[in-house]
């Protein structure tokens, strides 16, 4: 049993949590559920950044004190916290005496190291994001590449931190250690930054009160982002160099949204070499969010309502859209019709019907967990597909690729649904010898089902936990861990199950439409304008083969006239490779590469889907390949 140490950045307190904060929170929440799944000893750090220039001015824009402000607004991130399930072990408060005492003792090492002197600030700066931009960095209309607002000029008496000393020291860090700052387009950013050559930064104001003071200058106050970032230890009872401290430090991972990486990867890592700190293993950047293709924005109305999804759908099919449908080192738009489409046909179909299914059968025939006495036909591959499955989920969640891993579960979901069907089990009540056959059939579609319901439980621990109660496992089972579905097997029988419920009741797509931000219903409407965005083609099929070990997945090879391209496509459970050859079918040509299972699929083929029926769109005539469809 090894350590995991994780941490959420510790968000600022300037507004009410949003998606995006839940977004890295959940993420972590899965990762922290899954290494204690492993047996690992498990810490999650999560919390809120109070001090500011931001928070002083919102303060009194309220009428009340910085710290009454914050007290305020800090139970909203801990109350959607619990709302979300999220298994954090501490959350920290910047104004907290435990943070004070470690960013005092750190800045005082920082002190003493030599790296700190006294010089003239002068630059660009942006206040909603209380951050310093170089030139290059905000482009001709000189604007901060968040916010896309005017930055502005500074110009003051502030403490420095040597960071261009630990140039050469961060770039051979980085080098030696590939997995050091992750998805690598992050990587490859902050090596940029570096190679173009460091600055010294600011980590102290002298106009800012709402902070906490210097321990060798009271009369300046630290740079928030320089505090903020000492709560990786501070937390860990650092001041006293304490138990946590000592079991917990370095960080395995430190998580956060892309636009804050450079702080994490850049300025964290010098001050810590500085006082001679380990550095933390990893620091992964993770991808924005969108909506409808739109930037997210209050003023525009184009927000995600989380209260409203978990209302309708409920929360843990909020958690599985949100780690399953962007890949999470990437960029990601939320769109509504792919949310009901992934809540009716993954959770309603592939999962829920599976265990209904199954316990239905179970409870009309046996009542109890039957004994697999009778193997047959089919047996051995459920079997070694739940191998394979766990082996993969290891592997994925290793990589932080959450969408590949939950893809590889409900591809190991969707095969038990068909030994359901090639065994045709329903049908095997009939004489003594069937009814035994069924009952292997049975048990087999029972552990796997446990199977699925360990591998989920990082995503939707009580999904996992009402699917394990369902099958009559007692409380000391809803602790189980990976090593539990290493072997095929562990589901003991003859235990009652209890009575079979639906656990993702269906949603009538007619009857579930978006709202707007006041409240009134459309249709999803796009503009003409969107649409012609779209470069759809006609592409003839030339070659077609199976995806190992994933049962819906076909890979195609699509002539669009000059150019070939590369298709993975999820219709294996309804066309065979030959079925495809030399069809006429309508290609997303213009749609972003992405890359499934390890294949890289350039575009997306229309089709209609209807539960389990899927249709191909394909063109009557024999139109040349490569015509635009409009």
């Amino acid at each position: 049993m090894g350590k995991f140490y994780i941490t959420t950045p510790i968000y600022y307190v300037n507004a009410e949590p949003h998606v995006g904060h839940a977004y890295t929170s959940i993420a972590a929440d899965a990762l922290a559920r899954y290494h204690s799944l492993k047996g690992d000893d498990v810490f999650f750090l999560t919390g809120v950044d109070e001090h500011g220039a931001n928070i002083e001015k919102i303060a009194a824009e309220n009428g009340v004190s910085p710290q009454q402000y914050c007290d305020q607004i800090a139970p909203a991130f801990t109350n959607l916290w619990k709302k979300l399930n999220i298994s954090y072990n501490i959350f920290l408060r910047t104004t907290s005496d435990l943070h004070k005492r470690g960013v005092a003792k750190l800045l005082t090492s920082l002190h003493e190291s030599g790296d700190i002197y006294k010089d003239k600030y002068e630059g660009y700066y942006c206040r909603p994001c209380e951050s310093f931009y170089m030139d290059k960095e905000l482009g001709e209309a000189k604007a901060c590449p968040v916010h896309r607002l005017p930055v502005e000029w500074v110009e003051e008496e502030n403490y420095f931190f040597a960071l261009s000393k630990y140039e050469n020291r961060l770039l051979d860090h980085i080098n030696a250690n590939p997995e050091f700052i992750q998805p690598d387009s992050r990587r490859n950013e902050i090596l940029s930054a570096i190679e173009s050559g460091l600055k010294d930064v600011s980590i102290s104001r002298a106009s800012v009160s709402w902070g906490i003071p210097l321990p060798f200058d009271p009369t300046h106050n630290i740079y928030v982002w320089i505090e903020a970032l000492c709560n990786y230890i501070t937390a860990l009872d650092y001041h006293e160099t304490g138990e946590k401290y000592r079991k917990y430090w370095p960080a395995d991972l430190h998580l956060m949204g892309k636009e804050i990486t450079r702080f994490h990867a850049i300025i964290w890592p010098a001050m810590l070499m500085s006082v001679d700190l380990p550095l933390p293993k990893q620091v992964f950047g993770h991808g924005w969010l969108t909506k409808d293709g739109k930037r997210i924005s209050k003023t525009t109305g184009n927000i995600i309502d989380m209260d409203a999804l978990i209302d309708e759908f409920g929360l843990e099919a909020f958690r599985y859209y949100m780690m399953r449908e962007f890949s999470f080192g990437n960029d990601g738009d939320f769109r509504r019709d792919r949310f009901v489409l992934r809540y009716n046909a993954d959770l309603a179909n592939d999962l829920g019907n599976l265990l209904n299914r199954t316990l239905g059968l179970v409870a009309k025939h046996f009542g109890v967990v039957p004994d697999p006495s009778t193997p047959g036909e089919f047996d051995s591959e459920v079997k070694q597909a739940a191998c394979e499955t766990v082996n993969e989920v290891y592997s994925l969640m290793s990589r932080r690729a959450f969408d590949a891993a939950l893809e590889a579960i409900w591809e190991f979901v969707r095969r038990v649904n068909r030994y359901v069907q090639q065994t045709q089990v329903w049908t095997l009540a009939k004489s003594e010898e069937d009814k035994r056959r069924m009952g292997t059939i049975l048990y087999n579609s029972m552990e796997a089902l446990r199977t699925v319901a360990v591998l989920i439980s990082p995503f939707m621990p009580d999904t996992a936990n009402r699917i394990r109660q369902q099958m009559g496992l007692d409380e000391s089972f809803n602790a189980q861990g990976l090593d539990t579905v290493a072997q095929w097997g562990g589901l003991p029988s003859d235990i009652p199950i209890r009575k079979p419920e639906p656990i993702f009741p269906r949603k009538d797509t007619k009857s579930v439409q978006s709202k707007n931000a006041d409240g009134t219903e459309d249709a999803n409407l796009v503009s003409f304008k969107d649409f012609q965005s779209l470069d759809l083609r006609v592409a003839e099929v030339i070659a077609a083969e199976r995806v190992p070990n994933a049962d819906r997945l076909l890979k195609l090879r699509v002539s669009i006239g000059d150019t070939e391209r590369q298709i993975v496509a999820g219709i294996a459970e309804n066309y065979t490779p030959e079925d495809l050859i030399r069809k006429r079918v309508i290609l997303v040509a213009n749609l972003e590469p992405a890359t499934i299972r390890g294949i890289k699929s350039q575009g997306m083929l229309l089709a209609a889907a209807d539960g389990n029926d899927l249709a191909v769109a394909t063109i009557e005539k024999a139109l040349p390949a490569g015509t635009r469809v409009s």
